[in-house]
This record gives structure tokens, C-alpha cells and sequence, in this order.
């Protein structure tokens, strides 16, 4: 039977050295955890001024940094969008080495060697004919995947708030955890599929000649034609395909139309895991420059 530990905050230096020497090695998670948070009220005791010092250093800076970010995207949106797209894809890198997340990885690392040779074809110059094809199934397959291990993600949270896991015999931390971890997965690579295929998209329709930063384009698809691959389509808007479906823009070309709810919560989450990361970092940097702690 595990022991009962109780930890009361107060008495100083005093009560740090004993928090110290409690021995946590047969002690539940739970207990440990209550240890750690009070030594860390034992640290920190006696600093509130420097703390609120801290929080508002914390605030102007997410503040100003979001006010950068706002003019950075409406200015530049092409410089934007590639840093951020870059910082998506390598900043869960550190933290997957650091927290030794080895499913990530992997996942991760077949995700960019398999992205990264699809958008190596779609930036040769001159474009292979069947290279936009199989740009477009390589993003339809991951989009597929995303939008599915997403919802079943987001269903594994709604059923552990009801408790619908206890029927299962299973443990609401981790049917929590279960489902958490498959919500990321689906927002991220969901999240990342969309930015290279756009990227990709552009790269090949300034290579093709239907797309130009300045002046009119080289080049015209008939209606008949796809957009994508450039080859004849055989299914009707109307009509329901077997693999592929097409779709008519008001420019009569085929892609996706985006809604407008999931595109916020698409930016949200870029914020989320591209600059929140940069911005704590900074923030840390001018705590210890202020020798704040």
C-alpha cells in the first residue's frame, strides 16, 4: 500500500531542506507530483513581486509579437507563410528529441521524406506530366487520414468526458491521452498537408504558365480541363466519382473550397506550435537578462 504524504507549504528555507529529502522513489505519481509543486512554492516563496514583473513582461510581449506577426502576414504573406510553414515542420522536432516522443518521430520522419520528394517534383523545372497528379493524391491521401484520425480523436475526448470509457474498463487518463494525442496528430499533419500542397500548387502553376506575380498568364485551361493535372476530366461536376471527385470554382478551374471556421483554426494552431515556442523563448531570454527567475 502506498504511503500518504502530506505536504504542507510554509516554514522557509526550513521547509525546502525537508521537502528535499523526502524519498520519492516509493511514492504514487500523484504524490510525487504534490512534492514537486511544493517545492516550487518553497523556491518561489517571498518573489511575488517579481513575478507580477514576469507576467507583465509576458503580456506586453505576446501582445507586441501578435501585432508583428498581424502587419508581417499582410505585408509579406509569401515570406510569412514559408517561415511559418518551415517553423511548423521542425519546431515539434526538438521537442519530440527532448520529451522522447519515438511515434512522432517516426511518423514524422516518413511524413517528410515522403512530402519532401512530392514537393521536390512539383519545384523541377520542367514539370513532369504526372507529376501534379501525384502531388494531388499524395494531399488527398494525408488529408483523408488528418480529417479521419481527427475525429475519432475528438470523439475519444467527448466519450471520456462522459465516461462513456468506463464501459470499456479503461482509464479516463488514458482514454484522455488517447484521444489528445490523435486530435494533434490530425490538426498537425492536417495542418501541414494543406500549407506544402498550396505551396506546391503555386510552384507548379507559375512552372506550367498558368499563374504569374505580375502581368497576365502565358497560358489558359478550356473548362474541360483539370487545373490540377492538366488532363481531361471524365467526371462531371454533378456526378459522383469512384476516386476523385470534381469540383468548380467561379473561375472554372478545379480545387477545394476552404470554410472559413476551419481556416481560423487552422492559423490558430499554426500560431500555436510555430511562434508560441519563438515567443516563450523570448520571453525567457529577457527574464534572464532582467535576472528574473
Amino acid at each position: 500500500m502506498a504511503a500518504v504524504v502530506e505536504v504542507e507549504v510554509g516554514g522557509g528555507a526550513a521547509a525546502e531542506r525537508e521537502l528535499d529529502e523526502v524519498d520519492m522513489s516509493h511514492l504514487s505519481p500523484e504524490e510525487q507530483w504534490r512534492i514537486e509543486h511544493a517545492r516550487m512554492h518553497a523556491k518561489h516563496r517571498g518573489h511575488e513581486a517579481m513575478h507580477a514583473e514576469m507576467v507583465l513582461i509576458l503580456i506586453a510581449t505576446l501582445v507586441v509579437a501578435q501585432l508583428l506577426l498581424v502587419q508581417w502576414k499582410q505585408r509579406h504573406p509569401r515570406s510569412y507563410n514559408m517561415v511559418t510553414l518551415f517553423q511548423m515542420w521542425v519546431v515539434p522536432l526538438y521537442f519530440t528529441v527532448k520529451l522522447h516522443w519515438w511515434r512522432f518521430l517516426v511518423i514524422w520522419i516518413f511524413f517528410s521524406a515522403v512530402t519532401g520528394f512530392v514537393t521536390f517534383r512539383a519545384t523541377r523545372k520542367p514539370l513532369v506530366q504526372t507529376t501534379p497528379r501525384l502531388v494531388y493524391k499524395w494531399f488527398l491521401l494525408i488529408y483523408k487520414i488528418s480529417y479521419a484520425t481527427g475525429i475519432v480523436g475528438y470523439m475519444a475526448v467527448m466519450f471520456t468526458l462522459f465516461g462513456l470509457n468506463l464501459l470499456f474498463k479503461i482509464k479516463p487518463e488514458d482514454a484522455m491521452d488517447f484521444g489528445i494525442s490523435l486530435l494533434f496528430y490530425g490538426l498537425y499533419y492536417g495542418v501541414l498537408e494543406r500549407d506544402f500542397a498550396e505551396m506546391c500548387a503555386d510552384y507548379m502553376a507559375s512552372t506550367i504558365g498558368f499563374y504569374s506575380e505580375s502581368g497576365m498568364p502565358t497560358k489558359h485551361l478550356s473548362d474541360s480541363v483539370c487545373a490540377v493535372c492538366g488532363q481531361q476530366i471524365f467526371v462531371d461536376v454533378s456526378e459522383e466519382g469512384i476516386i476523385e471527385n470534381t469540383y468548380r470554382l467561379s473561375c472554372n478551374h478545379v480545387w477545394e473550397r476552404p470554410h472559413v471556421m476551419y481556416g481560423q483554426l487552422l492559423d490558430w494552431l499554426r500560431y500555436l506550435v510555430a511562434w508560441q515556442p519563438v515567443i516563450i523563448g523570448l520571453v525567457q531570454g529577457i527574464n534572464y537578462i532582467l535576472g528574473l527567475e
